[in-house]
């Protein structure tokens, strides 16, 4: 025996090589018979109270199973092991298998050894290798064999050697789990300890416990992040997507052309039999028109091509969907192993004659089938997870990328909301069920496993539950159907409502000037409130899909022991049978209970796919559109564009040919084009005829300035390297000198979103120096001098555009509506409605008499002496101000880089319970009560149908070889049934929505009343995401972990109580395995919470970023830096997923601990059951340990889901935190004014003071004056002057620090916001437009008549537009007012205005961005409908307010002078004289610019 202990011992584990010959193969022929004959030989070591293994069994299956194993892994290993730093430990080993095979040969063919003797056996030639899987339960066995031996040791010296070596492979082993690094690992550890982590650190996931310890101590911040492994990375995984995504759309397309093809033939070959139709076929037509529908619906449904998402993503992650699959399949088998280890210990526990050590091994083996799942499990799941996060990053990527490269036809179908909904839901959708994609084999399987040991316990009888599910398919099926449709429908109103939301976002400023937000917020909730119509279906729908899941284990199992019990009196349900089908029934409780929840998520996935095909597979941008040989610098060829491919074209055979160096000047009235022409030039528009051809690259300067949320000197390198001495010419050039003073950090002052805090003319600025800087071939500039005063703008022509500006040998084409530079271009082009009426110089086409010589007739007396004036700089906005009054150079020094956007607040630290009270009550207390209510009762009789079934096993020993009674079985089966049934619940339907409901609607109406200074500090993005991924989360997540949570902690008290039930000593071991249980969880959930709030706060820059990009599209695709911001794409994205990965790994840390514990559960409750099997009947037994087999999952799903909850109630905190920001004044006081108030329009102010914030200087010092009943006002000022603040503080935008404004008498700042703003009118500076039809931009309440609105129209000369539009008033305005033109955009403000007819008008920048006709027409009208009213104009034009009864001048935040213009013009050391110089007016008149040089 102890020869055989150290034989086996050496053989499996020393270190070495292997030498097969033909003794080898007759010993493993003989082991095999040997074998089969130990078995019956040596029944008697088993048969007794201390086992052991038959002598040939040791000497065969222990031998020879390690060194199959070995010589597969022998190669690897060797080669793993020349390069670690264990080569002592592993030479060492090899000196002792040498010793040992020097031994034997020795013995064998030594001086002394016996020839006649028989050898030593060929496997003792061998030697073996260090590592086999079986050394810890090979070596123990016989190290406890060889210590408990009594008998003497036979072989000293084989002896020895195998305790040397065994002595060795423990100090191996030890070294073996601490991992041998290279410098460069060791570099890549500091940055990720993944890199360094052992084997036996990475199936535990200890190397995570650094991260985990760090977030109990202090909350976790994006700095504590690790950097990602290079295979995580956004590019790494982008890269294969795309490559195969390009492959898949390619074939996809050909099957769409053989599709549409065919059925171009088919409906060709139909056209030619109708014609030959009788009459008699009209009878059909009312059926056919359905079809016709059904038919059309289906083929816009195919109009893309589709179904080729899947199987790009399948592809590109093949090596870990095979990996995790195999896994998978092994934990799935696994599973099958302990419902036979409970039979043989629910045989144990019967037959009391067995030995005490064969319960004690199926104990332990429980343990360790146990473990071993919990091992593979959590690998299986950390892959799936991973590949889940890659996918949905990839899709996130994929969907930026196609927003960058997408026609304008594909981009009309889709609008920024939609496409933020693309990277948000649709994307997480893909990441859901990609972490679930292997139950679709895996469901089936189980079930199927679970039926074939089923068979074996029970039989035929099985078919019955076999029938039971069958049946719920077809209703599952139905289910999943009517849940698809409500999917779809739900997914529409979030569109809906987020593309309202950013309207309302992106329009803040205006809903609040004209006292709209009541209308939009009633819009917002009229969608909200169908989106939750279709929500509360569909919880109803799920409500029944869970009633019917509830029951089904009970009803299946109810089904087959019924028919078990019925079929014949001599089945009677044991205890064996019972609780191994129990076991079975409660493995295939999971795949059915996943099943429902699988098809929920694949068809929530198939309208997520169906969304991203028809967007990603969208038509790209022409990029073939424009030339780009050397024949001329810019040329067009006949060309006829149109926005779209089906729309009437905008330009029509145009061409033109400009040849390098020139300045060309587009000239036309308001949507005659000229905008157009330039995104013609940009690839923009859709070519229907006609070429292109741009030589060099290109610089684009859009209408309307795009300004990134970055420093003032990012927006000018825009992502070019800064070259000093070009960089200062351009700032200087381009006259931001001045401004950078102004500037709290000069140049390297954040702008915020969207420039807020630069003026109009600032951003058009820095817009334009951007250009000049990127020293391009081609200038596009689209009307840049529109939004500046007139000396900025001469100072602009002369320094930059003009004929001895920066760009003087660049091609250059200028948009202007100005005509004073007219003379200094070297030719101009004429558009009148998408056509060139004229080109050539000044002087030639003044001369030729045409339209553009008519033109100059009519508006050159009146414009010429600023026609460059079209508008001046708004004022600098909130934030910038704040410093703007301290202008001493030596303050931006020490300020340089100042934030203007902070980054995003985030709670730390434990959830407040008052977040999870809010939810409570959000859901209502009576509602709660009862669901809780519902839920015990379910868990009650889950707990008393296995007590009853516990019982009823015991009818087996009862009725032992006598009839079963009837009356009994019937009882038995009844109460069952009876109790299974109960087990249905309803679910948290109403609750949830109620809650939905509250918490969105505290949203919406809280973030539309916080002060305007809100908007300009808090990106949109971060608001967006409040609306898009948290009210989400409240919708869908949180409810279903509330349900979860309950469940879970109901189930596991239940088996708690169970086993102590059966096993009272198990209260021992309870209470600390809960105390370790309790410090996991702690442990976790701290952790967790803050790694899912990074999440959050590190996924708003995504769509803050993706919002940017949007917008300035055609600004990125002109300079080409699609790469860069590609770049800049995935750097954001790598930024969230360094929070996403270790969240990951966190669960997986989590679960491998609390299966630990689980198992624990298991094999204490096996042991207990051994230890006290003499007082226990074998039902209990059956009982505890079969709900022990289930604890841990539930433990693992308990946490899982109090952390989910915990994780998830961040966004019920996030909501909050935006529901509570303190608000600006009540819209509505009890002090109403009269309904006539103003009447006559006279505005006091007395010492009025301002400042933003408290801590801030003051923008308005004291200012007093009177303004009287119908006085026209021009307010002028240098930059930074304070006049929009002076128009912001009528509306109340700002509050008063000090002083008040009476309007009529009537202190402004006792009324209610509304009704305050509802009775003054602005024509805000930047024309916005909402989406919505353009009756509504007009009359959002519907208070007036049609009529009102077509005569208001025709006062703003649109009414000819509108008429000639084919839905008139109903005419959809697309997001921002896209397909109107900017002039058209401030025509209908001024339609706005007028429809408001209030006494008190304020006009800022009202003319901006029309031509000099339709600015003529604007400010004709306003003399004329505004005659009675008191208006107060910020002039950016001077000669529109020459006619002002008196003019304001502003300076500092003070007012410096106040009087008639012509005595203003007097006095030559004044303010305004100066203002008028400047602009070329003299005393009054205008005079004509004689020579530019002198003038500008």
């Amino acid at each position: 025996m102890e020869f055989a202990s150290w034989h086996i011992s050496t053989l499996a584990n020393s270190y070495g090589v292997f030498f097969i010959t033909e003794l080898d193969m007759q010993f493993f022929l003989t082991s095999c018979v040997c074998v089969c004959v130990c078995v019956c030989q040596n029944a008697s070591y088993l048969q007794r109270p201390d086992p052991d293994l038959p002598i040939c069994v040791e000497q065969t299956v222990l031998v020879w199973f390690p060194l199959a194993f070995l010589w597969l892994c022998a190669p690897w290993h060797f080669a793993n092991l020349c390069k670690k730093s264990a080569k002592v430990v592993a030479g060492l080993l090899l000196l002792t298998a040498i010793a040992e095979l020097a031994l034997t040969l020795g013995e064998d063919y030594g001086p002394s050894s016996d020839s006649t003797a028989q050898k030593h056996p060929a496997v003792l030639y061998t030697n073996p290798v260090l590592f086999a899987v079986s050394w810890v339960t090979f070596i123990d066995i016989h190290l406890i064999n060889s210590v408990t031996c009594r008998e003497e040791i036979a072989d000293l010296p084989r002896f020895c050697l195998f305790y040397i070596s065994y002595g060795l492979q423990l100090i191996a082993l030890v070294l073996s789990a601490i991992a041998d690094v290279s410098p460069e690992v060791k570099r890549m550890s500091q940055m990720n300890p993944e890199a360094r982590a052992t084997f036996l650190s990475r199936i535990t996931f200890n190397w995570f416990n650094s991260m985990v310890i760090k977030g109990y101590k202090r909350p976790l911040v994006q700095e504590d992040m690790w950097d990602l492994n290079e295979k995580d990375s956004t590019q790494a995984f982008c890269q294969g997507f795309e490559e195969v995504m390009a492959k898949e759309l390619i074939k996809a397309r050909c099957s769409l052309q053989k599709k549409q093809n065919k059925r171009k033939t088919k409906s060709d070959h139909q056209n030619g039999l109708a014609k030959g139709v009788s009459q008699d076929v009209l009878v059909m037509e009312e059926t056919g028109k359905k079809k016709e529908k059904k038919k059309k619906k289906k083929d816009s449904e195919s109009e893309y091509p589709n179904s080729w998402l899947v199987p790009t993503i399948a592809k590109t992650s093949k090596a870990v969907l095979l990996e995790s699959a195999f896994l998978k399949l092994i934990q799935d088998l696994l599973s099958f192993a302990s419902p036979q280890l409970l039979k043989l210990m629910i045989s144990f526990t019967q037959d009391k004659s067995s030995h005490a050590w064969t319960g004690y091994l199926y104990a332990v083996l429980l343990l360790v089938v146990a473990f071993l799942q919990s091992v593979i499990l959590q690998q299986y799941f950390q892959r799936c997870f991973i590949l889940g996060m890659k996918v949905r990053t990839s899709l996130m990527a994929a969907v930026y990328k196609k927003a960058l490269v997408v026609s304008n036809d594909s981009r009309k179908e889709s609008t920024a909301g939609e496409i933020v909904n693309l990277m948000s839901a649709d994307a997480q959708r893909f990441n859901d069920v990609t972490n679930f994609i292997h139950l679709l084999w895996s469901c089936p399987l189980q079930i199927a496993l679970a039926i074939a040991f089923l068979w074996i316990e029970l039989g035929p009888s099985v078919l019955a539950g076999l029938l039971v599910m069958v049946l719920m398919v077809p209703i599952n099926g139905w289910l999943a159907t009517k849940s698809r449709g409500f999917q779809m429908e739900n997914m529409k109103f979030k569109d809906k409502r987020m593309k309202i939301i950013n309207d309302i976002l992106n329009g803040i400023k205006v809903l609040k000037y004209y006292a709209w937000e009541s209308s939009f917020e009633a819009q917002v909730q009229e969608i909200r409130e169908k989106e939750l119509k279709v929500m509360r279906k569909f919880a109803y729908l799920s409500s029944v899909s869970t009633f019917i899941f509830s029951c089904a284990p009970a009803i299946v199992s109810l089904a087959t022991f019924a028919v078990f019990v019925s079929v014949s009196p001599d089945n009677i349900l044991d205890a064996e049978k019972a609780f191994t089908s129990i076991s079975l029934f409660n493995i295939l409780r999971f795949p059915l209970a996943m099943l429902p929840q699988l098809i929920s998520i694949m068809v929530q996935t198939a309208v997520s796919k169906k969304r991203l095909e028809k967007f990603l597979s969208g038509d790209d941008l022409d990029t073939m559109a424009i030339t780009r040989d050397d024949s001329a610098a810019v040329s067009m060829t006949d060309g006829t564009y149109a926005w779209e491919r089906d729309t009437e074209p905008v330009l029509k055979n145009v061409s033109l040919d400009i040849k390098p160096g020139r300045l060309v000047a587009v000239v036309g009235a308001v949507g005659s084009g000229k905008t157009s022409l330039i995104s013609a030039l940009l690839g923009e528009l859709h070519s229907l005829k006609g070429r292109i051809n741009i030589k060099g690259s290109v610089a684009f300067v859009p209408q309307q300035a795009w300004i990134q949320n970055a420093t003032v000197m990012d927006n000018i390198l825009f992502g070019s390297n800064l070259d000093e001495e070009r960089y200062r010419s351009v700032v200087d050039a381009c006259a931001l000198g001045p401004d950078l003073d102004l500037l709290p950090g000069r140049d390297q002052t954040e702008i915020g979103e969207k420039g807020i805090n630069l003026s109009g003319g600032q951003k058009q600025r820095v817009s334009l120096a951007r250009a000049v800087y990127s020293s391009a071939d081609v200038y596009l500039l689209d009307d840049p001098l529109s939004a500046v005063d007139s000396h900025v703008g001469k100072h602009l022509f002369e320094r930059v555009i003009g004929p001895k500006g920066l760009l003087k040998d660049k091609t250059r084409i200028l948009v202007t509506h100005g005509i004073s530079f007219l003379p200094y271009v070297d030719e101009i082009v004429v558009l009148v409605n998408g056509v060139v009426s004229e080109v050539g110089s000044y002087d030639g086409l003044r001369a030729s008499k045409g339209a553009f010589s008519e033109f100059l007739e009519t508006y050159g007396k009146e414009e010429s002496s600023n026609a460059n004036a079209n508008k001046g700089l708004s004022p600098i906005q909130h934030l910038l101000r704040k410093n703007s009054s301290v202008r001493s150079k030596k303050d931006s020094g020490d300020k340089k880089g100042q934030r203007l956007i902070e980054k995003e607040t985030m709670e730390t630290g434990r959830v407040k319970f008052s977040v999870y009270l809010q939810y409570l009550r959000s859901m209502g207390w009576c509602f709660i009560t009862w669901s809780f209510l519902f839920y015990f009762i379910q868990n009650v009789a889950f707990i008393g149908q296995n007590l009853w079934l516990s019982d009823w096993t015991e009818d087996s020993v009862e009725y032992f070889n006598t009839t079963y009674p009837n009356h009994i079985r019937d009882m038995r089966i009844g109460v069952f049934g009876a109790l299974g049934m109960a087990q249905g619940t309803i679910l948290l339907a109403d609750g949830s929505i109620s809650a939905s409901r509250t918490l969105h609607t505290s949203l919406l109406s809280n973030i539309l009343k916080v002060p305007m200074v809100f908007f300009d500090t808090t990106p949109s993005g971060r608001i967006v995401n409040r609306f898009a991924k948290d009210i989400f989360t409240v919708d869908e997540i949180i409810p279903m972990s509330f349900r979860t949570c309950i469940l879970c902690l109901l189930g596991v008290l239940g088996t708690l109580f169970v086993i102590c039930l059966a096993t009272p000593i198990f209260t021992a071991v309870v209470v600390p395995m809960a105390v370790i249980y309790y410090f996991v969880q702690r442990f976790y959930v701290a952790t967790s919470r803050q790694l899912r709030r990074l999440d959050s706060v590190s996924r708003s820059p995504i769509y803050s970023h993706f919002g940017e990009t949007v917008s300035g599209i055609s600004v990125i695709r002109a300079y080409g830096h699609q790469q860069r911001f590609l770049k800049q794409n995935e750097d954001t994205i790598d930024q969230n997923l360094k929070s996403v990965y270790p969240w990951i790994v966190s669960n997986r840390w989590l679960a491998m601990r609390l299966e630990f514990l689980g198992n624990l559960v298991v094999f204490f409750s096996a042991l207990f059951a051994v230890i006290s099997r003499d007082s226990l009947n074998s039902g209990l037994v059956g009982l505890s340990i079969s709900y022990a087999l289930n604890v841990t999952q539930t433990l693992n799903w308990l946490v899982r889901m109090t952390s989910e909850l915990e994780t998830n109630i961040v966004a019920v905190e996030r909501v909050r935190e935006y529901a509570e920001i303190k608000n600006e004044a009540p819209w509505i006081t009890s002090n109403r004014p009269p309904d006539d108030w103003p009447t006559a329009g006279n505005i006091h102010f007395e010492n009025y003071k301002v400042r933003y914030r408290p801590e801030l200087e003051l923008i308005l010092h004291g200012i007093t004056c009177d303004i009287q009943s119908t006085e026209k006002i021009g307010i002028v000022g240098r930059t930074g002057a304070g006049k929009s603040s002076l128009t912001n503080c009528l509306f109340r935008i700002i509050e008063a620090s000090e002083g008040q404004i009476l309007v009529d008498g009537i202190d402004i700042s006792t009324l209610g916001l509304h009704d305050l703003r509802s009775r003054l009118t602005i024509i805000p500076q930047d024309p916005v437009l909402f989406s919505g039809t353009l009756r509504m931009n007009l009359d959002p309440f519907e208070k007036f008549s049609d009529e009102e609105i077509w005569s208001v129209l025709e006062l703003a000369h649109l009414k000819d537009y509108v008429r000639g539009l084919p839905t008139g008033l109903q005419h959809e305005v697309s997001e921002g007012g896209e397909n109107l033109s900017v002039g058209q955009r401030q025509l209908l403000c001024l339609a706005r205005a007028l429809l408001r007819k209030s006494r008190i008008l304020i006009l800022d920048e009202a003319t901006a961005a029309v031509d000099l006709e339709t600015d003529d027409l604007i400010q004709n009208t306003i003399r004329t409908e505004f005659s009675h009213c008191t208006v107060l104009t910020i002039a950016h034009r001077l000669n529109t307010i020459l006619d002002s009864s008196r003019v304001m001048v502003l300076d500092s935040g003070k007012i410096v002078e106040f009087d008639s213009p012509s005595v203003l013009l007097n006095n030559k050391q004044g303010h305004f004289y100066a203002m008028a110089k400047d602009a070329g007016i003299r005393g009054g008149e205008t005079s004509k610019p004689t020579d530019i040089s002198t003038d500008l």
